[in-house]
């Protein structure tokens, strides 16, 4: 199963990383960062493939992707 770890502090909810995960493993959570955005949490299911697509787009590099 593949991991997605979210770095809050440099989410700043763009909501691109959410947009291109094909099997909707990502999502904005209510929870906030320091600076106000609310970041985006990993649903933790078994239909994550580990493609590193969301990482990859992500602007800021607040995505880490294990697989």
């Amino acid at each position: 199963m593949a991991k997605v770890v979210v770095i809050e502090s440099r989410c700043k909810s763009c909501e691109i990383c959410v947009s291109v995960c094909a099997r909707s493993c990502l999502r904005i959570s209510e929870k906030h960062n320091q600076a106000g955005y609310f970041v985006v949490e990993f649903l933790g299911d078994d239909k994550c493939t580990g493609c590193a697509l969301c990482g990859e787009m992500c602007p800021d590099l607040a995505l880490q992707i294990y697989k």
